[in-house]
């Protein structure tokens, strides 16, 4: 256990960012699961206006560092072709 004070600071300060991280990450994994519903049910239109929200939750949380910009890219770009195909 942390026997410094300022030891003891950084372990409050981490568990409050766990807590905002999770609740980041949960947010991008609901627009992801969202989408999805949308393309399995071949919701085209629906998929097409919910695209613009999902690429700005996704670039969110690549900013904050959640996920990597990568990773966000490109699931952006998987689900982009996958309304294509529909």
């Amino acid at each position: 256990m942390a026997n410094t004070k300022s030891a003891i600071k950084r372990i409050r300060r981490i568990s409050k960012q766990t807590a905002v991280n999770k609740a980041r990450r949960s947010r991008y994994k609901n627009a992801l699961k969202r989408m999805n519903s949308l393309i399995e049910s071949k919701k085209k239109t629906e998929a097409l206006k919910f695209l613009p929200k999902l690429n700005s939750e996704l670039m969110k949380i690549a900013k904050t560092r959640v996920v990597k910009k990568e990773n966000a890219s490109r699931n952006v770009s998987r689900i982009t072709k996958r309304i294509s195909l529909i």
